[in-house]
């Protein structure tokens, strides 16, 4: 398993490749605001690890294994910031607290989250009855 930090550069360098069709060292440290140094240390190690192969000077791939990662990253993320947009985290609030619990939740955890989307966006009745009940709460705390 990839540690949170390769996470975040695969996350990355998937995007960027689906976005551009390619990922630059520059781009990546631009992206991540790293040194391009600390991105070609990490690139050396995600090819060593079979996410990607990277050749200097000519740029790098995902692996078939770096693209399922990456894909499943990508997802647990926009999952993360549905969730959080369904449970009424205001949105200039989601992208700071996506980053800050995606690392640290199982993908067990994520599948039932997944599920509870799942389960608000199949009727949407429901989220708007999970609004009402936020706001009847709050009207009783003021």
């Amino acid at each position: 398993m990839p540690t949170p930090s390769m996470e975040d550069y695969i996350e990355q360098i998937y995007l960027l490749i689906e976005s551009k069709g390619y990922a630059r060292v520059s781009d990546i440290a631009e992206a991540l605001s790293v040194h391009p140094s600390s991105v070609t240390k990490m690139v050396k190690k995600l090819d060593k690890d079979g996410y990607l192969n990277y050749e200097k000077y000519r740029g790098l791939i995902l692996t078939a294994k770096g693209k399922k990662v990456g894909k499943r990253l990508v997802y647990r993320h926009e999952l993360l910031e549905q969730f959080l947009g369904i449970i009424g985290v205001d949105k200039e609030n989601i992208y700071d607290d996506v980053e800050g619990i995606e690392h640290h939740l199982s993908w067990n955890s994520i599948d039932r989250i997944g599920d509870l989307v799942q389960y608000f966006e199949g009727d949407k009745k429901r989220e708007e009855a999970l609004k009402e009940l936020r706001d009847k709460q709050s009207d009783e705390v003021n």
